[in-house]
């Protein structure tokens, strides 16, 4: 019974590489900011874009569909309601961004990044993995996983208000930094009690 657990640990850690893959880091200080990309769009109204924004956008498009399919894993295989619930706020909150991210990177004439397979799951497919653990362990290793998850989440919104110009965007940042700073500190706390 114990080799089992160690099997399904040893399975998480494996996927929480490639989910941590592409979080995002901080930039090292004094680190000019990037330049502003040209668009071959017509000069119109819309509030000018650098190449941080476009970063931040293409970026965080892939790290909300891993943080996703994360939180559908635990509507599967968590048992603490806790987690459920926060698994359920957690991909109630980051769908409409995404979407919101996708429709800006449309209007800019940038491709949205594919979201489906391996490279947007981290691996999981369609949010089972076999043989994973579940019950209590799979909600400890859920929290600590969405905790690393989340920081990186702030560390891209931090890099994206300072280092980029565009109004939408800088404001999904302050809004993600918001809401995932304060789940971090509930993550926190989950992992204290269960």
């Amino acid at each position: 019974m114990r080799i089992h657990q160690v099997v399904g640990v040893l399975a998480v850690a494996t996927v929480a590489g490639g989910l941590l893959a592409g979080c995002g880091s901080k930039p090292t200080p004094g680190t000019p900011p990037p330049p502003r990309v040209a668009s071959s769009a017509p000069a119109t109204s819309k509030p000018p874009h650098n190449q941080a924004d476009l970063v931040f956008l293409q970026n965080m498009t892939l790290h909300h569909a891993r943080t996703i399919s994360m939180s559908q894993l635990a509507h599967n295989q968590a048992t603490s309601p806790q987690v459920k619930d926060l698994a359920a706020r957690i991909e109630a909150e980051q769908s409409p961004q995404s979407q919101q991210m996708s429709a800006l990177l449309t209007e800019w004439g940038f491709p949205v990044p594919a979201t489906t397979g391996a490279d947007a799951s981290g691996g999981m497919g369609n949010g089972q993995m076999p043989g994973m653990v579940s019950g209590a362990v799979f909600d400890r290793i859920f929290l600590y996983m969405m905790t690393l998850d989340h920081q990186g989440a702030v560390d891209m919104s931090q890099t994206e208000l300072a280092q980029g110009t565009n109004p939408a965007t800088r404001t999904l940042a302050q809004q993600i930094l918001s809401t995932q700073q304060a789940q971090i500190s509930e993550m926190r706390a989950l992992l204290q009690v269960i």
